[in-house]
């Protein structure tokens, strides 16, 4: 049966979340502190605690010689065959210290081992365990306020919340119960800190599938997160079931799963809406409530894409202070420029006159007068012509040399560079005027529409919607359905 110092010592482990072998071995080293300190010896010590007595055994272990050179380590023959009758030459021997002389203050310092080995371990159990929990959702306690940091009550362990991963419209009082998702653990010389945070995309997404059991058991995925932490959120779902609608699933009866998120996240915004390879449907999606007009693909590699909107769209699009376009982008991974269609249809418009435009070689700036006749003389009459020549008809006109031609082109390029420019900064200055003429551009958040949910379960909507969940003053559930 176990000694009653032992049972305290798994008590104690338990309770610290540490191994029992630790605690063991912090009351071996604190008696062997405690009695190299008594006996002012510089032997090589060594200590074992006995389960069954409680008692800790401390031995001087030395080695048989038939001469003494260094007794703290050696001892003579004569000696050992005292202790063990059967030590022989280079044998170690162990010769038992008595420990029960050590008195009150030995028995203090190896306390304060104790106590010091058991904070270590303690620490040391605590940053394992929370290194592996990183990412993690839990429930905490606000214990306390600093300054603008918030200190929850982990269980274990004490987090830190700091002002850059809170939201901006949260606050918290002592007593608040919060979840929280653990994003980093530092080492201090106070122990182990816990980081955790409101605003990391991984709450949003942990919080869905405490709530949604599609997503819980992975017939639903959330392919992609992007948050504007305390006003707007959008996450790209897809299901593994053909017969599952992912969207309305998020969504769940009359908006009863979605509402558990908002409400956990007071009161922000999220679009649920379907995920797509297709990177076009995708930015299309990702841009709900906004309904898109078309769609372009610029630069696939830099990932850089074009849409076009409705002008009465265009606004709704781009959204408050660009959020919508920001988290679209944020949610694809792609870059987004947004252009009504009638910024579009100008464009082009401008392109094809550039095209068909005649201009005189005259207004090319950088030829010379000799230059300018030699062109003339060979049918070239406008800059127009003389970027249709090929370099290699340039170089066979008489007098026209490749560095001469090939500085023509240049001065071509850069012609059509400052053309195109000028007609940038025009399109802008007018669509300005234009904003700031027509007042049926309004601001997003009046151009939003909402609509009641249906009494219905939403999961019978069709697949391939999108839903904006927003969270009225009078706690009235609405949705916007694209």
């Amino acid at each position: 049966m176990s000694n009653l110092l032992y049972q305290q010592i798994e008590l104690l482990s338990k309770e610290k979340g540490i191994d029992p072998q630790v605690v063991i071995g912090a009351v071996e080293d604190a008696i062997l502190v405690a009695t190299r300190k008594y006996y002012n010896s510089t032997e090589n010590l060594t200590a074992s605690f006995n389960k069954d007595t409680g008692q800790v055994e401390v031995y001087a272990l030395k080695t048989v010689m038939e001469t003494v050179a260094n007794p703290s380590f050696e001892i003579s023959l004569t000696e050992a065959l005292i202790i063990d009758p059967s030590a022989g030459i280079d044998a170690e021997i162990k010769i038992q210290k008595p420990t029960d002389v050590l008195g009150r203050i030995a028995a203090q310092t190896a306390k304060q081992v104790i106590l010091q080995r058991v904070r270590e371990a303690e620490r040391e159990s605590i940053f394992e365990e929370y290194t592996q929990r990183i990412g993690e959702v839990v429930t905490s306690l606000v214990k306390r306020i600093e300054g603008s940091d918030v200190i929850v009550d982990l269980g274990t362990a004490e987090g830190r919340l700091p002002r850059r991963e809170q939201s901006r419209l949260e606050n918290f009082a002592m007593g608040d119960r919060i979840r929280v998702v653990i994003v980093k653990v530092e080492k201090t010389t106070r122990g182990p800190q816990v980081i955790v945070s409101r605003i990391d995309p991984a709450l949003l997404t942990k919080l869905f599938e405490m709530e949604v059991p599609e997503i819980y058991d992975g017939t639903v995925m959330i392919r992609e997160a992007a948050r504007d932490t305390g006003e707007r959120s959008k996450i790209a779902v897809v299901s593994r079931d053909s017969d599952v609608d992912p969207v309305g699933a998020c969504v769940g009866m009359k908006g009863s799963r979605v509402q558990g998120v908002i409400r956990e996240l007071h009161g922000e915004k999220i679009d649920i809406i379907p995920y797509s390879e297709d990177p076009i449907t995708f930015v299309t999606n990702a841009l709900s409530p906004a309904k898109i007009d078309r769609a372009l693909i610029i630069d696939p590699m830099e990932k850089h894409l074009e849409v076009i909107v409705e002008m009465d769209q265009l606004s709704l699009a781009i959204g408050k202070k660009g959020q919508n376009v920001r988290l679209a982008a944020k949610l694809t991974g792609w870059k987004i420029d947004i252009k009504s269609d009638e910024e579009k249809r100008a464009e082009i418009e401008d392109q094809i006159a550039l095209l068909e435009a005649k201009t005189p070689l005259s207004e090319l700036p950088g030829l010379s007068k000799g230059i300018l006749e030699k062109l003339i003389e060979n049918s070239i009459k406008t800059i127009e012509e003389l970027a249709d020549t090929p370099i290699d008809d340039l170089t066979k006109i008489e007098g026209l040399g490749p560095k001469s031609a090939e500085k023509i082109i240049a001065s071509v390029k850069e012609y059509y560079i400052q053309y195109a420019q000028a007609a940038e900064a025009k399109r802008v200055a007018e669509a300005e005027q234009q904003k700031t003429q027509n007042s049926f551009v309004k601001d997003e958040v009046t151009q939003e529409e909402t609509i009641s949910l249906p009494e219905e379960d939403t999961s019978s909507k069709p697949s391939g919607s999108s839903v904006d969940v927003t969270v009225e003053e009078n706690t009235e559930e609405k949705v916007e359905e694209n």
